[in-house]
């Protein structure tokens, strides 16, 4: 006999639970986040030490290590191009602050002219800016430090977490399939495999999305004659991940850039490439590629991108999204969530057409039912 609890009761115990796993995230942050990273990961690089271990024969722990090898390389590969594309936009950067210097004063007289504010009130306004920014320079520089320490620590669990979910991960499938009563062994067994499933597709949709929009960009920026075109264009296709706010960033950043480089009308070319490029993948791409099963609605995807800067910085919001589609699967799995999955997922469209027509069927109906009387 199951004992129903009063609506306050488990109210109050969803929202403990709730702040509890919130401070549990927030003090636990330099080991959760390279441990959920690391498991995203596995799921990418799973049929690759597959392949090794079945087909070529090798041990698993020799399969393992070759495939986080493999992973290095290709890491190594991109950072090396991006640090490549960084020095030469720093032998640049003196041409680009002397040109960004006169914008910057065409622009102070633009101002002066259009709504009469002289040249001296806008340069004391940007004096007093200044120094505000001085003021917090130091913590600024403190906080950058301690990024970077807490970076290579980021990378190193996430290469030793990586290894040990490859090495053991038939240790920890067996352990979900077995840690749950009998009557619920089926559908865990049938939850895990599907979650493995739809999130290695979800991950590599997201890598093969974000190739054809760097693609993409590059070849719109180099037909405009942008210089930094390849820079730009991957900049924007690794941010394009962080969906909404992560194209805004490489949308500001493009065209600042553009528009120190060549001019205010470039970089409006270079917003209307954005913007229709950004139409794009999110109609055609995102659906055709990653699939309806994991999409998450707009409004539950900002609150998580929100609430993972909030608990976990930059990693937090590349985080949410492969795991709100993980929530999503087992919402839909687990009896008495379904609610929470459709709260996640996209509202389903109602053919309203059809309904017309049968209405109106049913009117003519009762209409020559009417006359016979």
């Amino acid at each position: 006999m199951q004992i129903q609890l009063p609506f306050i009761v488990r109210l109050t115990l969803t929202l403990l639970s709730i702040l509890m796993l919130g401070y549990l995230a927030i003090i636990g942050k330099s080991i959760l986040s390279p441990l959920l990273f690391s498991l995203l990961l596995a799921f990418l690089m799973l049929p690759l030490a597959n392949f090794l271990e079945v087909k070529l024969k090798l041990t698993r722990s020799l399969a393992t290590i070759l495939t986080v090898v493999i992973m290095l390389t290709v890491i190594y590969g991109v950072g090396h191009f991006f640090a490549l594309q960084l020095s030469e936009l720093w032998n640049d950067w003196p041409l680009l602050e002397k040109q960004v210097t006169n914008s910057f004063h065409e622009l102070q007289h633009w101002i002066s002219k259009t709504f009469h504010v002289n040249i001296s009130k806008q340069e004391t306004y940007l004096a007093d800016s200044a120094e505000k920014a001085l003021a917090t320079s130091a913590t600024v520089v403190g906080t950058t430090l301690i990024t970077l320490s807490s970076s290579l620590l980021f990378v190193a669990f996430t290469l030793l977490f990586t290894f040990f979910f490859l090495n053991y991960r038939r240790l920890l499938y067996k352990f979900l399939s077995t840690v749950f009563i009998e009557e619920h062994r089926t559908k865990v067994t049938e939850t895990v495999n599907e979650i493995q499933y739809i999130i290695k597709k979800y991950i590599t949709g997201l890598f093969i999305q974000m190739v054809i929009v760097s693609m993409l960009m590059v070849l719109t920026l180099s037909i405009l004659g942008v210089k930094y075109a390849i820079l730009l264009g991957l900049v924007a296709g690794i941010f394009n991940i962080i969906p909404y706010l992560g194209i805004s960033i490489s949308l500001i950043i493009s065209v600042l850039i553009t528009f120190a480089t060549a001019g205010a009308t470039k970089a409006l070319f270079v917003l209307f490439a954005y913007v229709g490029i950004h139409t794009i993948d999110g109609n055609i791409l995102m659906p055709l590629i990653v699939g309806s099963k994991v999409k998450i609605n707009a409004l539950i995807a900002f609150i998580g991108i929100v609430v993972g800067e909030m608990l976990w910085g930059i990693s937090g919001m590349f985080l949410c999204m492969p795991y709100l589609a993980m929530l999503k699967i087992i919402f839909q799995k687990v009896d008495g969530l379904h609610a929470w999955a459709i709260l996640l997922g996209e509202e389903q469209k109602v053919p309203r057409i059809k309904k017309r027509r049968s209405l109106f069927k049913t009117k003519k109906v009762i209409k020559t039912d009417e006359r016979t009387n």
